[in-house]
């Protein structure tokens, strides 16, 4: 690789290009572009069924791209081997799995493995990053508890705390608040900032809870209905009158202005008579 080449993979260490993701060689989701900088977190917005999360697994290598091409570090995905797209890409999607008992420490403890040597053992600097994890989102008391046995909203923590001990330089996270309350919601995207601001990672993330997505985001990729509606600054996109059209919402219902919701007048209501 060039030193030109190294410095844009270090400054972009994600890039997607014309992707089409779907399943069994069928496209939902067309024509895909956008880059994740070092120190910047891009959200996908947009109603369930829009292809975000197909978007996501692709951009994963969890399912093949039916075209165009998703390049980490100035390599195309498909040239990595399974440890190397593990030191450079963390992952943390929504579906619910059934592990085998394991303590939440061991479930963070596995995003130490891509580092570790073939035997998988644990030095003490791993077990430094796993603590160091298992803090940040504050689930270091969870360490000795069973993953079977905890809230789903402590578990997202620790899959989470997962992702961060990998020391990658991309995360990709699929609505990773959902299960969380509103304070843990908030605590957890304070974590990603931190992230990017001190570690220069790149996140990819996709987001219902558009407020959160508002405030969290440096750039926001509208989708619908297997296409890229609109990208920009939360600014700009919130900002745009687009928004009703992104969500079907009757107009006068979002104000672009504030970015606030109306309720639509409802007839009959009681007190109207």
């Amino acid at each position: 690789m060039s030193a030109r080449v190294d410095a844009m993979a270090t400054s972009v260490p994600l890039h997607v290009r014309g992707l089409c993701a779907g399943y069994d060689g069928v496209a939902l989701v067309r024509d895909v572009n956008l880059a994740v900088r070092a120190g910047q977190v891009v959200t996908l917005i947009g109603p369930n069924g829009s292809g975000k999360s197909t978007v996501l697994k692709t951009v994963a290598g969890l399912i093949p791209a039916v075209g165009g091409e998703v390049v980490l570090e100035g390599r195309p995905l498909g040239q990595l081997s399974a440890r190397e797209r593990a030191r450079s890409l963390a992952v943390l999607l929504t579906e619910r799995r059934r592990p085998e008992y394991t303590t939440c420490g061991e479930m963070v403890a596995a995003g130490r493995y891509p580092h570790t040597g073939a035997l998988g053992i644990l030095g003490q600097a791993d077990r430094d990053e796993v603590r160091a994890a298992m803090e940040l989102v504050g689930a270091w008391d969870l360490r000795d508890k069973d993953i079977r046995r905890v809230s789903d909203g402590q578990r997202q923590r620790v899959l989470l705390a997962r992702a961060i001990c990998q020391r990658t330089p991309v995360l990709l996270l699929d609505e990773p608040t959902s299960h969380l309350d509103i304070r843990h919601q908030i605590d957890l995207l304070v974590v990603l900032r931190r992230l990017v601001a001190e570690r220069e990672v790149g996140v990819l993330m996709a987001l219902h809870e558009l407020p959160l997505a508002r405030a969290v985001s440096d750039w926001l990729v509208c989708v619908k209905d297997g296409r890229v509606l609109l990208e920009g600054t939360p600014d700009q996109v919130f900002g745009s009158k687009t928004m009703e059209e992104l969500f079907d919402l009757r107009p006068g219902t979002y104000d672009p202005v504030t970015g606030a919701v109306r309720l639509p007048d409802v007839v009959g209501e009681a007190g109207d008579a």
